[in-house]
């Protein structure tokens, strides 16, 4: 183990260890990943106190990259602890390097798409941004994963105290694709089990350049039984209700409230996605 594994294991944990209470199908009921075994879970799960910072920074970044660490809902720029009454869910992306964590992040966080060369994430990083579901405020915590297989044992520390998990792949990678059964073993072995998942195939804006037909993914989120959309970094494409169909079932999840306790988070995109693909496609009539 590494001094700085070793340094990220004994960092104190704050907040609870469990998410809300799951109303989805149990992830030990999933199949099981070829090649995948059993395991305990993770152990330690790292403060979540400074946004912006890194267990494992990304290198050397530009001045305009630490500036886009401020919170930007916030009119004067400035970092705001949680109001009175604001909700608060740790959001994390996963998937291959590559696939566009980093790009989906910042599309919604910034409202801007990192087009040329940026630095490949490196650990672990995270943003906040705060949404608003029904009259209810909700700061998202949006953890950046690495996706390189030698970060992988940091990245598991993470998983525990997560409420959702984003999991992406390229429509322009194969591999990528046939990646998402290892993650979902993962996410079965470390995270916890009522954990909110939702699968993005990433990129769709490439139509020249896609090897993974979106009934594919479509497929593989039937046999998981988790939400699916495809999303463009790039256009924008579904960006924002991807996070906000998590926010709306991590909500509806710590309501009381009859009607929020009816909400579905796959019938919600499955209607969203529904609906933006037909005004896409200008089928709207008035």
């Amino acid at each position: 183990m590494s001094a700085m594994e070793e340094k990220l294991r004994g960092v104190t944990k704050r907040g609870s260890r469990h998410g809300p209470r799951a109303t989805g199908p149990a992830a030990s009921d999933w199949p099981a990943a070829p090649g995948s075994s059993g395991g305990g879970r993770g152990q330690a799960t790292p403060s979540t106190s400074q946004p912006g910072g890194s267990a494992y920074n990304r290198g050397h970044e530009s001045p305009s990259r630490r500036q886009s660490s401020r919170d930007s809902v916030e009119p004067t720029g400035q970092q705001a602890p949680p109001e009175h009454g604001e909700l608060l869910f740790k959001v994390m992306l996963l998937g291959d390097s590559g696939v566009g964590k980093t790009c989906l992040l910042t599309r919604f966080r910034d409202g801007r798409f990192l087009s040329g060369n940026y630095i490949t994430t490196v650990g672990i990083d995270f943003r906040n941004k705060v949404v608003v579901v029904d009259d209810t405020s909700i700061k998202l915590q949006i953890w950046d994963t690495a996706g390189q297989e030698r970060f992988r044992s940091v990245t598991h520390a993470y998983y525990r105290d997560a409420h959702a998990l984003l999991l992406l792949y390229d429509v322009t990678n194969k591999t990528s694709y046939d990646n998402i059964r290892a993650w979902l073993s993962e996410i079965r072995e470390h995270a916890n089990e009522d954990v909110v998942i939702m699968l993005l195939g990433n990129k769709s804006d490439c139509g020249t350049e896609r090897v993974v037909k979106r009934e594919d993914g479509e497929r593989l989120a039937q046999e998981y039984k988790v939400p699916f959309m495809e999303t463009s970094a790039k256009t924008g494409l579904n960006v924002e209700l991807a996070f906000l169909a998590v926010a709306r079932e991590l909500k509806a999840r710590k309501s009381n409230d009859p009607d929020d306790t009816k909400f579905n988070v796959q019938d919600y995109v499955r209607q969203q996605s529904q609906r933006n693909s037909c005004f896409n496609s200008n089928c709207l009539t008035t």
